[in-house]
């Protein structure tokens, strides 16, 4: 693989792709180095192309959503929970956010004080005065006076165990018009799966489905998305579920998209308290049910 022979100019930018074929056109290749996706010589190991890979894939779903808040609004703005090293709220600021001249805005949400300060540092190096970055929890987040009332995409790319339901809180209160989601490691209703075992296997032959343990963690992971989305729908959205990236690349690769379009909410709130009754979840209602769904 050829080095890229801009790449240890600060700003420089891919103006060829026969170079880098993973390398968008226009993308800062310094920032990428500087995110460890490229070495120094502009080449990309194994690891760097499967996180690129699983990035350019989602970006290529946000970026419709991003288009059609700007076809409606004067700017655009973006919450990336669990942000992480922030590759995905660069990436999405250098290849969308950079070429607009208005008040748009990513905020990235991180526990991790060092990873922050780092993001707050490459933010300022590459001129990018539409990033911020919080050291905060995804709960921490939906009441923090540094962010918004009203925020118009949000993502949550693995974020883990109940991060994802805190990002889904998140945008309900912040009246998101659209989220992204890759759920990662759902554990919490495996859990109580696995303590009602005993009192649930009497209910029907359906609990077979998860009497053994890999069949609880499996179960548990699918049947909380399943939750999710009757939580999404009974809120108003409307919920699409695809895979991320193939199999092979990562198992985590459940992405939901929801919109919102003000849709009719009782029968998925019916469905959701039905299904948490039938497995024997009824504990986990105030997750799912986070705020009062009105009845249409």
């Amino acid at each position: 693989m050829k080095p890229i022979k801009q790449a240890t100019r600060i700003g420089a930018t891919v103006t060829g792709a026969d170079n880098m074929p993973e390398i968008r056109e226009g993308q800062t290749v310094a920032l990428l180095q500087e995110l460890h996706i490229l070495t120094r010589d502009g080449k990309m190991n194994q690891d760097s192309r499967r996180k690129l890979k699983q990035v350019y894939h989602l970006y290529q779903f946000i970026e419709p959503l991003l288009k059609e808040v700007l076809a409606e609004k004067e700017s655009v703005s973006l919450v990336d929970h669990g942000a992480g090293k922030s590759y995905l709220g660069f990436i999405i600021y250098d290849l969308f956010f950079k070429a607009l001249n208005d008040s748009s805005h990513i905020y990235g949400i991180e526990t991790r004080e060092e990873l922050v300060a780092r993001s707050q540092e490459l933010a300022k190096q590459f001129n990018f005065p539409g990033m911020s970055f919080l050291p905060l929890s995804v709960a921490e987040s939906t009441e923090s006076k540094l962010l918004p009332d009203q925020i118009d995409v949000v993502t949550a790319l693995h974020a883990c165990n109940t991060a994802t339901d805190d990002a889904i809180h998140f945008a309900l209160k912040k009246k998101a018009k659209y989220m992204v989601l890759v759920p990662c490691c759902q554990a919490e209703v495996a859990s109580v799966l696995k303590k009602n075992k005993g009192k649930s296997l009497a209910r029907s032959a359906l609990t077979e489905i998860w009497r053994h343990p890999i069949h609880t963690r499996e179960f548990g992971s699918q049947i909380t998305n399943v939750l999710r989305c009757l939580q999404l729908e009974a809120h108003g959205y409307q919920v699409n579920v695809t895979e991320l990236v193939g199999w092979e690349h990562s198992m985590k690769n459940e992405l939901i998209i929801a919109t919102y379009k003000n849709l009719p909410r009782q029968r998925p709130s019916e469905r959701l308290q039905e299904v948490l009754e039938t497995l024997g979840l009824e504990e986990m209602g105030n997750r799912f049910f986070t705020q009062q769904v009105a009845k249409q």
